[in-house]
C-alpha cells in the first residue's frame, strides 16, 4: 500500500505537488502513486478501448476516462469534495458532474487495476470509499491473482471472474468484456 504523508492535507496540496508526481487524497491523507507497469497499461488500454467503443456505438450519454483523471468524492453525508482519486477507469453518465478539473461526485462505474503497491488500497480503502460515495459498480482487476471482482453496489452482488471469462457490466444491459481477448 502506498505510504501516507504525515499530517492533514487538502485538495490544494494535491495541486501543489511537483510536476510529474501523482498522489491521491483520502480522508486528509496523501497517498503517493507508483508509475504503472506494462501489464497495467495493457489492461487499462484494453478496458478503456472496449468501453469507449461500446458507448460510442450506442451513442450513449456516458463518458469513459482513464487515469490520470481526477475524481472528487465525498461520502453521501458530506458536503464538500474531501477525497481526490485517480481511478484507472471511470464511467460517468451524469454530464453535470464533469468540468475541466474532472468528475465531482461518484462515477457510475470505476475500475482499479491492482499493482503490488496498490493492493491494500484497491481492495479495502477504495472499496469502502466508492461504496460510501454512491458509485454504482466497482471492478477490481488483479492480474497477479488472475481475478476480476465485480461489486454491484445497487444489487449488493459480488461476483468473481478470471481472465478467461467474459465479464458482464452491471450498469449496461448488453455489455460484456471478454478478458480472454486480452493479451498480457
Amino acid at each position: 500500500m502506498p505510504l501516507p504523508k504525515e499530517g492533514v492535507y487538502t485538495i490544494d496540496d494535491i495541486y501543489n505537488l511537483p510536476n510529474g508526481e501523482r498522489a491521491e487524497l483520502i480522508d486528509g491523507q496523501i497517498y503517493y502513486m507508483a508509475p504503472p507497469n506494462t501489464t497495467h497499461q495493457r489492461i487499462s488500454t484494453f478496458l478503456h478501448g472496449t468501453i469507449f467503443n461500446y458507448i460510442n456505438s450506442k451513442n450513449g450519454p456516458c463518458e469513459v476516462s482513464h487515469a490520470p483523471f481526477a475524481v472528487f468524492l465525498q461520502a453521501e453525508d458530506e458536503k464538500n469534495d474531501a477525497n481526490y482519486l485517480e481511478p484507472d477507469i471511470s464511467v460517468i453518465c451524469d454530464k453535470d458532474k464533469l468540468d475541466n478539473k474532472g468528475c465531482h461526485g461518484a462515477p457510475d462505474w470505476t475500475i482499479e487495476i491492482v499493482s503490488p503497491s496498490s493492493r491494500q488500497m484497491d481492495y479495502y480503502k477504495k472499496l469502502a470509499l466508492y461504496q460510501g460515495a454512491g458509485v454504482r459498480e466497482y471492478w477490481i482487476v488483479d492480474p497477479d491473482k488472475n481475478r476480476i471482482l465485480v461489486y454491484n453496489f445497487e444489487s449488493e452482488d459480488t461476483i468473481e471472474y478470471t481472465f478467461s471469462d467474459s465479464v458482464k457490466a452491471g450498469i449496461y444491459e448488453d455489455l460484456s468484456i471478454d478478458f480472454g481477448q486480452l493479451n498480457i
